[in-house]
């Protein structure tokens, strides 16, 4: 029995009714660097389902082990709404349709909704497939109609379909005639290399729809993001008709990507006005599933991806500042929280008054004023520190710390007091080559030295393994953060640059609760690694609500 057979299939009741189809189990599994296991997909999965996508592909059974696993293991996690898919090719050439692997295999999956794709490019049918055109055509109807006859629903992908369009718009239109006589239940039109501009799709799918509603059977769109439209030709193609959108979670994809449908859901709902089977408390699930399906691919989200980035209600100059405090239609275009983003108010060499009054308000200094001086004072150091070459957009935890400081409120928790770092390569028993690194550091605790060394792979490993351990003994919650991201940036502020030029290291940090940032600035990069790990560690130790340590201690040397 086909999975979730007893279901009526999904249909758009209304013209402004907008069936969501996702591939990013399938198409977004191509994706140079993502590979999905059996469980990543099935998580994922079920995300989709929960935000309310239709139509979810897993992928071409038969393809591989993990494909076939999926749709075996999916039938055992009943979903409230999505309907699983399967995927694959028209029959070969030469092959009965009743014994092609093929389509075996994608009734194997026993799924109510199967996708079957197509030629409808003569390039391909006599390039690729070594055909003649009317063969393409028996090969597409007699795939379909054999699935047709065994299966709910079937849908066909037009291969191709817009090249096709423009090299021969006769067969290509033949083609949605054939698949359409053969009992397809919608006709997708494909941007399969994804150059189509956006005044090509409007033209075709204003035809083709026109053609649709002579058949009388709907129609959808499927884009590539070769020439970053695929988001623009799927919406254009939705106001000619299309009632099917495919696309992926993020825009991941072959090459550069599928149309992203966390661009594409919140255009159709809150810019045009579409009926979707996503819920406005659904949709307010958006940023989540992205950020999801990047941690489960093991992407860093884009901080300047549409609706869901962390930039995308990020403010930064003074004027535009100054003016969304007033009225946030001044510089966003929609709700942040529509979408469950939030704004946010970035500190940096640009920032005006109202930036840092703002920012300091979110950090609970709510009983400040612009006239204070305290807060000029911190507005120039700020700008000056930028000036140095120190970001405090990505590394909010810095900012916090010299915030506090400005206005007395940073614990005394421990006082540097130096630092070395030795690296050394040697030769082991096997004959390899292997690095390693040597810490010390001293520290203030109580007014008591605290003189530690330790050893790591590299030298900030190295630090950061000896600073724990200085301070592990008093705060013991420093062993609960963990270096989650680096990066290091050459800053030449005008210099000749070079080996010896200034550099920003920018560190993320994550606890089981938390994840924060912090920068250091140095001509030297294990300094600004260590100042930004101190920030780190300080920031750690008043974000857990710890107290100094007031007791005396016999002074620690470890060496």
């Amino acid at each position: 029995m086909p999975l979730n057979s007893t279901k009526m299939p999904v249909t758009a009741s209304t013209t402004d009714a907008v069936l969501l189809y996702d591939t990013t189990l399938r198409d977004g599994g191509q994706s140079e660097d993502i590979h999905f296991s059996v469980v990543d997909k099935l998580r994922i999965a079920e995300r989709l389902d929960a935000i309310g996508i239709d139509y979810i592909e897993g992928g071409w059974p038969g393809a591989n082990p993990t494909d076939n696993a999926f749709f075996q293991q999916i039938k055992q996690r009943p979903l409230r709404h999505s309907r699983v898919v399967a995927f694959g090719s028209t029959k070969r050439t030469g092959t009965p349709v009743a014994e092609d692997p093929v389509l075996q295999g994608l009734l194997r999956a026993e799924t109510a909704a199967i996708t079957l794709f197509g030629k409808s490019w003569t390039l391909h049918v006599s390039d690729a497939l070594g055909i003649e055109l009317p063969e393409n055509l028996a090969l597409i109807h007699d795939s379909i109609r054999f699935l047709k006859e065994r299966v709910d629903t079937v849908f066909f992908d037009a291969e191709h379909f817009f090249d096709g369009y423009k090299a021969n718009p006769d067969y290509a239109e033949q083609v949605l005639r054939t698949a359409h006589a053969a009992g397809a239940d919608c006709l997708i039109l494909c941007d399969t290399n994804g150059g189509c501009l956006v005044n090509e799709i409007e033209q075709i799918t204003r035809h083709i729809g026109q053609l649709a509603q002579e058949l009388a059977v709907p129609w959808g769109i499927h884009c590539h993001n070769d020439a970053e439209l695929a988001v623009a030709n799927t919406l254009t193609a939705v106001n000619n008709g299309a009632t099917q959108v495919q696309g992926t979670i993020n825009g991941i994809g072959e090459r550069c990507g599928n149309a992203n449908l966390v661009s594409i859901i919140p255009n159709l709902l809150l810019k045009m006005g579409r009926t979707t089977s996503v819920s406005a408390q659904q949709l307010t699930q958006l940023t989540r599933l992205s950020r999801y399906v990047d941690e489960i691919t093991n992407r860093l989200p884009q901080k300047n991806q549409p609706f869901v980035g962390s930039s995308a209600f990020a403010h930064k100059g003074g004027i535009h500042v100054s003016a969304v405090l007033k009225n946030t239609l001044t510089y966003e275009h929609i709700e942040p929280k529509q979408v469950g983003n939030q704004q946010r108010v970035l500190i940096s060499d640009q920032s005006g008054r109202s930036n840092l009054l703002h920012k300091l308000h979110e950090l609970g200094f709510t009983d400040l004023d612009g006239q204070d001086l305290r807060l000029t004072a911190l507005l120039e150091e700020i700008k000056s520190l930028e000036h140095r070459g120190f970001q405090f957009a990505g590394a909010e935890a810095s900012f916090q710390l010299r915030a506090m400081e400005a206005f007395g409120q940073l614990p005394d928790f421990f006082q540097l007091r130096g630092f070395r770092v030795i690296d050394e390569r040697r030769v082991n028993a096997d004959n390899e080559r292997i690095m390693g690194s040597e810490a010390t550091v001293k520290l203030l605790v109580d007014e008591r030295l605290v003189h530690l060394v330790d050893e790591g792979t590299g030298p900030v490993d190295a630090l950061h393994t000896a600073l724990c351990r200085a301070l592990e003994s008093y705060y013991p919650q420093v062993n609960d953060m963990r270096l989650v991201d680096y990066k290091v940036r050459i800053l030449s502020n005008g210099g000749s640059g070079g080996t010896d030029a200034k550099v920003r290291v920018l560190t993320g940090w994550q606890d089981d609760q938390h994840n924060w940032g912090t920068v250091g600035v140095s001509d030297h990069i294990i300094a600004a690694s260590y100042d930004a790990m101190v920030d780190a560690v300080r920031y750690k130790l008043y974000k857990d609500g710890v107290s100094p340590v007031r007791e005396k201690r016999t002074e620690v040397i470890a060496i």
